[in-house]
């Protein structure tokens, strides 16, 4: 089956008034829409003040009472907040917006960022790793956040203790990105406040949470596909066997991204994680040199090559990198004249729809499922299904997972 990729062929058009961009924060910010059903709305209704119209009777179609979208009231009150913070709203397809970031599975819609905006349009590395980082693991982020920084890298990192901090001083001169798990204007954790003001003299903090949101557990692997996604590679430095940071080394993965990692005393738990990286196929690194030598600049081109590694990775694994929601961008731009309309999508009777929810939920489990293999296992067509999913996940009876996934919820 042929996969539509929603932002990394053709994003959406940004919202161009302020009417548009409370549009496009109420219909994220409403109950059940993350990224992947924001993109299928756009697709689906043209623009964000269609989709919200639309929300209250999808849901009811869907068997949820009483849905309400979010309140203008709200979405306004955010905005008022991040203007008072210095916050800018950067949405795909704004030329602010993160090129890299653009082409993951589920990019966030928008984000709010604080700081050196320019920073964004750098090339950049990733350093992430444990909390309680070793002295010796310290000083190895320091040392390659340093070393890559002279090199004309942006380093990104989530801003915890241990590594990320490490990592965020030794680039706060040459440029860093700190990519929160609360809202922008929130720094987590508290003893990081003094660090998370320095950092926007040459750098940014980005944030695709509410303003003044204080971060809880669920947050932090949203975070980290951003911070992988914004970044041309990861290393990590420190890592326990299961931690944070072998979760942000799966999302680079599935994101096409070159993983690399400092190898450790077998002894020593918080290097288990990076010597499993390792023995799975992770670069090693020594230095900044290695990390250097193995970014994709030599590469052509990198977005590309990302897509030709994530279709080889579909092909083997059946997990896609792309979420087979269609492209939202064309939706917004005013057809040609002359243009016959788009047909009107197909009307599913109740029975017909009580039917295909069943058979979707009978196919699904706790474990993902890649939503292309869903459709090609109910042999029904993708443009019929794709209703029916966004109507069950805002019934909250699905879960979408990055990377196209799909579970049934618990």
């Amino acid at each position: 089956m042929t996969e539509d990729t929603h932002p990394s062929t053709h994003p959406p058009l940004p919202p161009t008034t302020e009417d548009d961009r409370v549009s496009w924060l109420r219909l994220l910010r409403s109950r059940r829409v993350g990224p992947s059903t924001f993109y299928r709305l756009m697709a689906e209704h043209g623009n964000a003040a269609d989709a919200l119209a639309a929300l209250p009777e999808i849901a009811r179609t869907a068997g949820a009472r009483g849905y309400t979208p979010c309140p203008p009231e709200v979405a306004e009150a955010e905005i008022i907040a991040a203007r008072a913070a210095g916050a800018r709203m950067i949405c795909i397809g704004d030329p602010a917006y993160p090129p890299a970031l653009a082409q993951v599975a589920d990019a966030p819609p928008l984000m709010w960022a604080m700081g050196d905006i320019s920073v964004l349009s750098r090339p950049m590395v990733a350093l992430v790793g444990a909390r309680n980082a070793s002295s010796l693991g310290l000083r190895m982020a320091r040392a390659l956040a340093g070393r890559l920084g002279e090199a004309g890298h942006v380093v990104v990192s989530g801003l915890a203790r241990g590594i990320d901090t490490a990592a965020h001083l030794a680039a706060r001169d040459t440029g860093t990105v700190a990519v929160l798990a609360s809202g922008v204007d929130v720094v987590y954790p508290a003893e990081n406040a003094r660090l998370g003001d320095e950092i926007l003299a040459n750098g940014v903090r980005l944030s695709e949470q509410p303003m003044g949101l204080v971060p809880q557990a669920r947050h932090f692997p949203s975070r980290n596909r951003i911070i992988s996604g914004l970044a041309q590679a990861l290393v990590v430095v420190e890592a326990a066997a299961r931690s944070g940071s072998l979760i942000t080394a799966r999302a680079a993965l599935d994101q096409g991204r070159d993983v690399l990692a400092v190898p450790g005393h077998p002894f020593d738990a918080r290097a288990a994680g990076c010597n499993m990286l390792i023995r799975d196929g992770a670069t090693l690194v020594r230095s900044a040199a290695d990390v250097i030598e193995a970014l994709p600049q030599a590469k052509a081109p990198p977005v590309q090559l990302s897509l030709n590694e994530a279709a080889a990775r579909n092909a083997l694994t059946e997990i896609p990198a792309r979420n087979a929601a269609p492209a939202p961008a064309r939706a917004t731009r005013s057809p040609a004249p002359g243009t016959p309309p788009a047909p009107a999508p197909d009307r599913r009777n109740p029975r017909e729809t009580a039917t295909l929810h069943r058979d979707i939920l009978n196919r699904l489990g706790p474990s993902p499922l890649a939503e292309d293999q869903l459709i090609r296992d109910l042999a029904a067509p993708a443009a019929t299904v794709a209703p029916a999913l966004t109507e069950l996940e805002l019934d909250g009876r699905i879960t979408r997972h990055p990377g196209g996934l799909l579970s049934r919820s618990a």
